[in-house]
């Protein structure tokens, strides 16, 4: 059985294809087209599913699509009646996109596809449960998901046992966390629904002391909080409800400050007020878990929705709350949705018994050693051939020893947003100067951004103040945790401002061939650890094929290119124009 989830139309648009019910393919639309939270139809990367088992849109038993299109088109109505005159604008401006494409849904895919077949439609936050849900190892859990806005729905927990999800409880729009969270990005100077994690890190720098730092209690006054965590927003403060700006002057006034301008610097109290917002994202947070555990007394817990890739909370999950095990859908936002609503069809609908655990992010396309051959004698390119896994293992491993930017091309691509050790950057995390040339050099990207250390899951207590057994979110780079005193020093340009690391783990059985280079790199360092950032450049997605991952190189300052079983060197093809 072939099941189909797609989503589109809003940003991170992405399809998710399932056999049996287990994942076979799935992908972002942004990978293929080049354009980053692409909201397109995703038809590249429906085309990249069907490929991957030689079967066309018409072999599909069903179509999922991630969220109810009307339902969502009535929340926007009432929105704008609601608040006309003030909506006039955003009323002419939004409505020929949802006349022309969301409200067509069906025919968009019919006509895209040539699709006959059935297409279904579960709520938005019904797919981010399914997401995080039915693809993780527990027969029974607690699970919330939180995020911006689905139909009308911003946050909502509930149970999941065997083949059902039960949501007890939600928070309508516009009370949100999400965006909450969106509107002081952009009152920060960053673009809502791309730099939500950059005030994440940002946060390290600000003040996180609740009695001294003023903007926390100055943003308090925006939030009404109860103990059970759920929360409603003061509107006065905010605009996203009836305009397309976040925030309002009250909030200028609120904050006693005006907005930063993009391009000016930042300031000390910027970095306050990132971390008053992160200070109270985990208050609300932490009363919705506990919250959530009293009520479905499970000490499982699945998360999803984007705000589940705040990190630095996710980190104190098991400190703070009751849960004693968690697992977070890796592709948490808008993107994973779509798998999540195959998932829902296959197993709460049609009932098939759970016969899969996603441990794996690598579910993207893959170039074999045939095809990378051909494109670097195609156009030209120098470069040398190892003769060998250990003979390239063993060079990788000294080239980044000896303090050289190497770009890692390898298998298949990875789901979600984060780079895992197949569209990877990777540097010696010993070199104190390695975070200034990845940032300033090579990702052309604010100066306050940490990078990620990369570790063998065994090791990883040994240098981290880590939860033990290390949770499998650990894997998916969605986990910060302390870095020990005694390391950090040893780690400068993964360690940041607040001594703590966003640790991916990796297993021989997850990943053996990244697993292998970084024991290959402990053999010359004495740690098994590296950095590892996403293979991108700043407002570009993270690579796909070979030619994206030729041209990013080439446009940055990174030495060498290990793609597959060949090494490029950038200074020997200097003279190409990309």
């Amino acid at each position: 059985m072939y099941i189909l989830g797609i989503s589109c139309y809003y940003h991170d648009a992405s399809a998710a294809l399932i056999r049996d019910g287990k994942i076979v393919a799935a992908a972002q639309e942004e990978r293929f087209s080049r354009i980053k939270h692409d909201m397109s139809f995703p038809i590249n990367a429906v085309n990249f599913c069907l490929k991957s088992l030689n079967i066309t849109a018409n072999d599909l038993d069903y179509i999922g699509f991630y969220e109810k299109p009307l339902i969502k088109f009535e929340r926007i109505l009432f929105q704008h009646l609601s608040f006309f005159p003030l909506t006039y604008k955003t009323f002419l401006k939004t409505m020929p996109s949802w006349i022309n494409q969301k409200l067509r849904i069906i025919t968009n895919i019919k006509k895209n596809l040539e699709y006959k077949g059935d297409i279904l439609f579960i709520q938005h936050h019904l797919s981010h449960a399914a997401s995080c849900f039915f693809v993780s190892p527990f027969e029974k859990a607690a699970i919330v998901t939180i995020d911006g806005v689905g139909e009308w729905t911003t946050t909502s927990y509930g149970k999941g046992i065997n083949n059902q999800i039960n949501l007890l409880q939600e928070i309508k729009f516009p009370s949100s966390l999400g965006l909450l969270y969106s509107a002081i990005t952009a009152f920060l100077g960053f673009k809502v629904n791309n730099s939500e994690y950059k005030i994440m890190g940002l946060s390290s720098y600000g003040n996180k002391n609740k009695k001294s730092n003023p903007y926390y209690n100055y943003l308090k006054k925006a939030i009404k909080i109860k103990k059970d965590g759920s929360f409603k927003l003061d509107l006065k403060y905010f605009k996203f409800h009836y305009s397309d700006k976040m925030f309002s002057k009250k909030l200028c006034d609120l904050l006693k400050t005006k907005p930063r301008n993009p391009n000016r610097p930042l300031s000390r109290h910027h970095k306050d007020i990132a971390a008053a917002l992160q200070m109270i994202y985990e208050d609300v947070f932490f009363k919705i878990l506990n919250h959530v555990y009293e009520k479905t007394l499970c000490s499982n817990l699945s998360l999803a929705g984007g705000c589940a890739l705040n990190s630095v909370a996710n980190g104190k999950i098991i400190r703070k709350s009751p849960f004693k095990k968690i697992w977070i859908q890796p592709a948490a936002g808008d993107g994973g949705a779509s798998l999540g609503v195959a998932y829902f069809i296959y197993n709460s609908i049609l009932n098939h018994k759970r016969n899969y655990v996603q441990d794996t992010c690598f579910f993207g396309p893959e170039f074999s050693t045939g095809q990378v051959h051909e494109f670097l004698d195609k156009n030209k390119i120098h470069y040398s051939k190892f003769k060998n896994k250990n003979e390239l293992l063993k060079k990788t491993a000294e080239l980044i020893y000896d303090n050289n930017i190497v770009a890692w091309f390898q298998g298949k691509m990875e789901w979600g947003p984060r780079a895992l050790g197949s569209r990877s950057i990777l540097a010696n995390p010993l070199n104190p100067e390695a975070k200034d040339i990845l940032n300033n050099k090579v990702k052309h990207r604010e100066s306050f951004r940490p990078f990620a250390p990369v570790v063998c899951k065994e090791d990883a207590a040994e240098y981290f103040e880590c939860d033990e057994p290390l949770p499998n979110p650990a894997d998916f780079m969605l986990m910060v945790y302390p870095i020990k005193k005694k390391i950090q020093k040893i780690l400068p340009s993964v360690t940041h401002v607040d001594g703590t690391g966003r640790l991916q783990s990796v297993s021989r059985k997850s990943n053996p061939l990244f697993y292998d280079l970084l024991r290959e790199f402990e053999k010359l360092s004495g740690i098994p650890i590296l950095i590892n950032t996403s293979f991108n450049i700043r407002g570009e997605p993270i690579v796909c094929t070979p030619y994206d991952a030729y041209r990013c190189m080439m446009g940055t300052g990174i030495d060498y290119l290990i793609i597959e079983n060949f090494l490029v060197k950038r200074e020997d093809n200097l003279q190409d124009k990309w």
